[in-house]
């Protein structure tokens, strides 16, 4: 007799599944990101910082980085600029609705960038995941305060000799989400798309992002002149 297959994690039961630790022979399916994709990023501006920069080992913990001593350096990117906006302005926005504040969305910028070679990635999502015997909610949609668990699997990609990774997002999961090793994809493996960019503070940029928010609910706060 052939039993039940074990039904998977409930949505509503996210905050109580524990993130396992990454298999000790990690052996995951790999992606093969084309040169010339196009990816987009959205942070916070800076003289000294552009859509290729990679984070030196600032702030965290985040999900998939950081890890090692020195810290390996890192950029997160996304698959389209909804994606973008979703994984930095909206990451920590409850599903519920919100708002966003000018001080947030003011020093916030979003750029376009592509690859200059293929970067060979990790599988973190669909049959990728199936292969690692881990379910989305158990390591790419997991809570916050399991990142200090979640970044065991980057460390574990980065052991492979891999790029990088790639996942679904968890705040729009019909597109990817990306991290790539500073140490394996220099800046110039990555190059700055020109001829987009959205700057938030006013005009249609701004629109453009009091429209999409409204969409989920959320308001973007102007400030009183």
């Amino acid at each position: 007799m052939v039993s039940d297959p074990p039904s998977a994690p409930d949505r509503n039961t996210w905050f109580e599944v524990a993130v396992p630790a990454p298999p000790e022979h990690f052996d995951p399916l790999v992606d093969v990101l084309p040169a010339g994709s196009r990816l987009y990023r959205t942070f916070s501006a800076a003289p000294d910082r552009h859509v290729t920069t990679f984070n030196p080992g600032y702030g965290g913990p985040h999900r998939f980085s950081f890890f090692g001593d020195p810290p390996v350096p890192v950029l997160y990117a996304a698959q389209s600029e909804i994606a973008a906006v979703c994984e930095s302005l909206l990451h920590d926005v409850p599903l519920t609705g919100g708002r966003i504040m000018p001080e947030h969305y003011e020093r916030s910028v979003t750029g376009a960038l592509e690859t200059t070679r293929d970067l060979r990635l990790a599988v973190f999502h669909g049959l990728g995941l199936r292969r690692l015997g881990v379910e989305p909610v158990q390591l790419t949609a997991s809570p916050a305060r399991t990142y200090r668990a979640t970044v065991a699997w980057a460390r574990a990609a980065h052991a492979a000799g891999l790029d990088g990774a790639e996942w679904m997002s968890a705040r729009l999961d019909t597109d990817r989400a990306y991290i790539f090793f500073g140490d394996r994809v220099r800046e110039d493996d990555l190059r700055v798309v020109t001829s987009y960019g959205r700057v938030f503070v006013t005009g249609p940029d701004r629109d453009w992002l009091v429209d999409l928010c409204a969409s989920v609910k959320v308001d973007v706060l102007t400030r009183t002149r």
